[in-house]
């Protein structure tokens, strides 16, 4: 607020009024409409209040409460030419440095002398007095207006002006004043419009304060929080009404928040004939293809009902309700009809269609990735569950083929899910059945993992072979672009691992996978690329598990060799172990160690070169701790062989008191270096004690 004179304050309203604005790119508008607002306004020096933004298909608007009737008084410093060209041999300042002067206002005994870099500059201090607020908002707004910025914009008008869609109207109040603004051939006012059909005429915005309820007397319910809430709240009550419960999406609540400005629920029903098609398909139809909301009874069921979100009155709502049971009707009679289709063939029999389906041009056909994924899963497989070797091969083959029916063709969001199906009715095994679906999870992170070892082993083979694949022609995933979902598909790798406690290292399954690459072109350091862009991913799951940032970063270099789930037994015992009283006098210890030792090889240890009686206890000590260290990192008991190789401590610290490391005698200096490399090693198979503090 203006701490001068508060009373003084105004508040603005900002409204551009467009065509329909495609509501998926409306939430990011609102959040940068406000961004902007507050970098603006402080760039200009106006403070103000509270900002809210709204946003409907038709129009943006900004409510920005307290705003300043003055900019602040800003004092800068300018820099001028270099020392050397503003004054001559005898100090006398020359033609720049009074053109410099002259155009601040100033005198050329008002300049100074400021470093800048390693050279000097004449400088001024120039006060810049603030100027009324109404008469910077016009460049102000328009700035704001322009720096908008959406995932495609369009050209329109006489200017080639860009901008979402084309500019109908712009209402920019500032208290009672309006503020102009001219955008293309578009000049701003106090008239705004209401609901394109039901208050298409003009209306006159008499004070900001009044703005929202006259929208409101206009079908126009700005405010997209309460647009929402009320959006919910109908659904709610209209499936209940009807004896069940909405298949409540959020993503789809929020998309149909941005398509409406006057939300009014329906309620509608379809035959119940349809209800033999999958669920999934039904509700795909509806969500995907109509943005309607599915119901479902008590058990989870699908009902004959569902609710459409109209942009109309109440009082239409019959008319709505017909057009829409109409459009379901025809759209469930396509699906049913593919579906049907799709039954003539088992998955099976489509195998070998799969030659004539391009994976990708550098990787070859569909059916190639099957066979790569057969490799994998079989290496998995037999590390991993031997018994369910047939299954898991069965699994595999059908793992695509139902990317190739008319369902999928037409909703391929239906991958896996519409394959369990039509598997379940040819007849596989349920566990093959549901591994088809389960292949693709998890969908996101932390999204639902496979529940079967069949469809988690499956999944691995998939990702896994789309991970080494695309990192082997060069297709990594960079800034903003990964096309493949190859971060996703990263993540689901590792969540797999973790979920399943598999008995084997992400390097051993991947370094596997690039063996399988076969006839394609591979580019070189891929295999080090992926290992790290693995590592990443790893890190930031078991960040997001609670993990302290320096006990992860102890085990991380770890994290390609050893199962995961040993991995989790790794940072609970560090956890553990860094409150032990043994703990800091160790830690010393053990970084004194890898302090000194190099990172070239060493010979082999020869008990005949140690000398000194502390070198010798050095030596005897390590010799019986490190077989306690791999017996326990054998047991996977980390913690009790920390504890034990902490024993170390006080012969450590008496050969370091003592002993010369780096003896005259090149072969006694090396083996007491081996000595050290040696301690180091055997603690490194449980974590980096030197990232610790």
């Amino acid at each position: 607020m203006n701490a001068e004179n508060p009373a003084l304050n105004q508040p603005l309203l900002l409204e551009i009024g467009t065509e329909e604005i495609p509501a998926r790119f409306l939430p990011g508008a609102v959040s940068d409409l406000a961004r902007l607002a507050g970098d603006i306004f402080s760039e200009y020096r106006i403070t103000h209040g509270e900002i809210k933004t709204f946003a409907t298909p038709r129009r943006l608007a900004l409510l920005m409460q307290d705003v300043a009737p003055m900019q602040k008084d800003n004092v800068k410093e300018v820099f001028g030419p270099s020392k050397k060209a503003a004054y001559d041999q005898e100090g006398r300042p020359t033609k720049a440095a009074e053109g410099f002067a002259a155009s601040l206002g100033l005198k050329t005994t008002d300049l100074i002398i400021k470093q800048k870099g390693k050279a000097d500059y004449v400088a001024a201090v120039v006060e810049e007095k603030g100027i009324e607020t109404k008469a910077v908002l016009p460049e102000l707004l328009k700035k704001m207006i322009l720096s908008l910025r959406f995932p495609k914009n369009m050209r329109w008008g006489e200017g080639g002006f860009s901008f979402v869609r084309p500019i109908h109207w712009i209402v920019s109040l500032y208290g009672a004043e309006v503020i102009d603004i001219t955008i293309d051939t578009i000049k701003s006012g106090g008239l705004s419009r209401g609901h394109r059909f039901l208050s298409p005429a003009a209306f006159q915005v008499r004070d900001i304060a009044s703005y929202m309820s006259m929208l409101e007397n206009n079908f126009v319910l700005l405010d997209q929080d309460r647009r929402k809430k009320s959006i919910r709240e109908g659904i709610l009550a209209l499936a209940a009404g009807s004896g069940g419960h909405p298949v409540m999406d959020e993503e789809l609540l929020d998309l149909v928040n941005f398509l409406v400005e006057y939300p009014v629920p329906v309620l509608c029903s379809f035959n119940t004939e349809y209800l033999k098609l999958p669920k999934e398909l039904l509700i795909t139809v509806m969500k995907d293809h109509q943005k309607y909301f599915a119901i479902e009874d008590d058990n989870g069921n699908l009902m004959n009902s569902f609710v459409v979100i109209s942009n109309t009155r109440a009082e239409n709502r019959e008319n709505v309700r017909i057009g829409a049971e109409r459009v379901i009707k025809a759209r469930f009679d396509d699906a049913k009809f593919y579906f049907h289709e799709d039954r003539k063939r088992p998955l099976i029999d489509r195998l070998e269609d799969l030659r004539k389906v391009t994976f990708h041009d550098a990787l070859g056909s569909l059916f190639a990735k099957i066979e790569r994924m057969s490799a994998i899963a079989a290496f998995l497989g037999e590390k991993l569950r031997p018994q369910s070797a047939d299954q898991l091969e069965r699994a595999v083959r059908l793992s695509k083929t139902d990317l190739i029916t008319g369902v999928v063709r037409e909703f391929p969001e239906l991958q896996g899910i519409m394959g369990k199906y039509y598997a379940v009715l040819d007849g596989e095994r349920p566990e093959t059945a549901a591994a088809l679906e389960e292949q693709y999870l998890p969908k996101a992170f932390g999204g639902r993992l496979p529940a079967t070892d069949t469809g988690a082993i499956l999944s691995l083979s998939d990702k896994i072979d789309n991970l080494t694949a695309f990192f082997a022609i060069g297709q990594i995933p960079t800034g903003s672009e990964d096309p493949f979902a190859l971060r996703r598909q990263a993540m689901g790798v590792v969540s797999l691992l973790l979920d399943r406690g598999y008995e084997i290292g992400l390097k051993e399954i991947i370094e596997e996978a690039f063996g399988r690459l076969a006839g394609i072109k591979q580019k070189e350091g891929m295999l080090d690329s992926l290992m790290g862009f693995m590592e990443q991913r790893t890190e930031f799951i078991l960040s997001s598990m609670g993990y302290e940032q320096e006990i992860i970063k102890a085990v991380l270099p770890l994290s390609s060799a050893y199962p995961l789930k040993d991995i989790i037994g790794r940072l609970k015992a560090l956890e553990s172990f860094k409150t032990a009283p043994v703990f800091p006098d160790f830690l010393l210890a053990i970084k004194r160690v890898n302090n000194i030792i190099p990172k070239t090889a060493l010979p082999a240890m020869n008990g005949a070169l140690f000398l000194a009686g502390e070198e010798k206890d050095l030596f005897e000590a390590f010799s019986r701790l490190k077989d306690e260290v791999g017996q326990a990192v054998t047991e996977k008991k980390f913690h009790e062989g920390l504890i034990a190789f902490s024993g170390i401590t006080t012969p450590v610290n008496n050969f370091f008191d003592k002993v010369l490391v780096m003896d005259k005698d090149e072969a006694v200096k090396l083996n007491r270096l081996s000595l050290l490399n040696g301690i180091w090693s055997a603690v490194y198979t449980i974590a980096d004690l030197s990232k610790l503090t």
